[in-house]
């Protein structure tokens, strides 16, 4: 017998046949999960699965996940439209051995063992399970996998998915599940305490690469010899493994600008940090979502990096909807708020490398700020907008470079 056809543990009351057929899952998986104390402290293993949408703007947190995972280790991602590809080049055309598979049983004869961990990588516009992919999530529990979960639709409500999980002792994690609203935190001014810059990652729209700009820079600040801690405010950062974060899409309304003010808080408490970076969601202009006003309030930053998709007509799942113009996201951002726009990265989808040069040419000209491309060009270009606009960062350069 496959690992792929072992049973999935029924929710209902077995039958003796069912029973037996339970013990030989509970047998299989009990097998694959077994772990000695030396294993116990490797990164645990992942399949990300992400049909019909890995490299595309649904796909974003199987696409953050190959670009970047501290949490997990990336086996392979399940897409059966670009099965057999190396999901590297898909993403930015370099090789990085994460293959894309054409189902589970494909991702499992990739790998050595049973997977730790079976992620949901899609961010659909409803965010919620197709019912086909629902009997696949019992599948990879059937096999011994803890479900990382980042939809808006909760799989630990799922009375059948809670017991299946249950039975195989296995973990289901709903990224987006809020604590309990009497553990929710308001606003209470205390951001005024936090005395290091702070730089949010807005943008002119979604699914336009505020996350993987703000990582990028993060990464190149500490590089850099300066010590930036990343505030995450969605589910793919959380699954990334960020340190500090709130899906904050998720959080009623009341309380977001309290629970965006406690997160920098804490990041600021914890790591006694030279910068913090706030990641953006949505887009100030944008009419279907909030969180951008949310996270200007609650973070207070003092500056802001916005990212554009120039090659983008109209936002994303919104085609009635055109894009409006960095320069007028940035009058919009320093009229809603006390902060100022310190730099614009470019989105390079739908662009030649040559309409990107001549794209950051022109807007540096337009807009009098410095202009990049975090993905295509050096990271030190985002460094040396953050020092630019935070002169007293540059004592940490110096020191670094001793």
């Amino acid at each position: 017998m496959s690992l792929l056809t072992q049973p999935v543990v029924a929710a209902h009351a077995p039958s003796s046949s069912a029973t037996r057929d339970h013990n030989t899952s509970a047998e299989v998986a009990k097998l694959f999960r077994t772990r000695t104390a030396s294993r116990r402290l490797r990164v645990p293993t992942a399949v990300v699965y992400c049909e019909g949408s890995f490299g595309t703007l649904d796909g974003k947190t199987a696409n953050g996940l190959i670009r970047q995972s501290e949490k997990y280790q990336i086996l392979s991602v399940i897409d059966s439209e670009k099965a057999g590809l190396d999901s590297g080049i898909v993403l930015d055309d370099k090789t990085n051995a994460i293959p894309i598979c054409l189902d589970l049983a494909d991702a499992l004869a990739h790998a050595d063992s049973v997977p730790d961990y079976f992620i949901l990588g899609m961010a659909p516009a409803n965010g919620m399970l197709l019912t086909h992919e629902r009997d696949l999530i019992l599948q990879a529990i059937g096999l011994g996998m803890h479900v990382v979960n980042g939809l808006h639709e909760f799989l630990s409500d799922d009375p059948i998915i809670a017991a299946a999980s249950a039975a195989m002792n296995v973990k289901i994690l709903d990224i987006r599940k809020p604590r309990a609203k009497v553990d929710l935190r308001s606003f209470s001014g205390r951001i005024g305490g936090v005395t290091c810059p702070r730089v949010a990652v807005l943008g002119t729209d979604c699914a336009i690469g505020k996350r993987t700009t703000a990582t990028i820079l993060t990464r190149a600040l500490n590089d850099h010899g300066v010590k930036a801690v990343l505030v995450c405010t969605g589910q793919t950062g959380l699954i990334q493994g960020a340190r500090y974060g709130v899906a904050l899409d998720s959080v009623p309304s009341q309380f977001c600008s309290g629970e965006m003010e406690a997160t920098v808080v804490d990041a600021f408490e914890g790591e006694s940090p030279d910068i913090i970076i706030i990641e953006g969601q949505g887009a100030l202009s944008h009419p279907a979502y909030s969180t951008s006003s949310f996270i200007l309030r609650g973070s207070c930053p003092h500056g802001v990096v916005l990212q554009h998709a120039p090659g983008r007509t109209h936002r994303c799942d919104f085609e009635e909807t055109v894009m409006p113009t960095p320069a007028s996201e940035i009058n919009l951002i320093q009229t809603f708020a006390k902060t100022k726009v310190i730099g614009l990265t470019i989105n390079h989808e739908n662009m030649t490398s040559a309409e990107v040069d001549a794209a950051i040419t022109q807007y540096e000209y337009d807009l009098g700020i410095p202009v990049t491309d975090a993905l295509r060009r050096s990271p030190e270009r985002l460094v040396d907008m953050v020092v630019r606009a935070f002169p007293g960062l540059e004592k940490e350069l110096i020191a670094a470079a001793v």
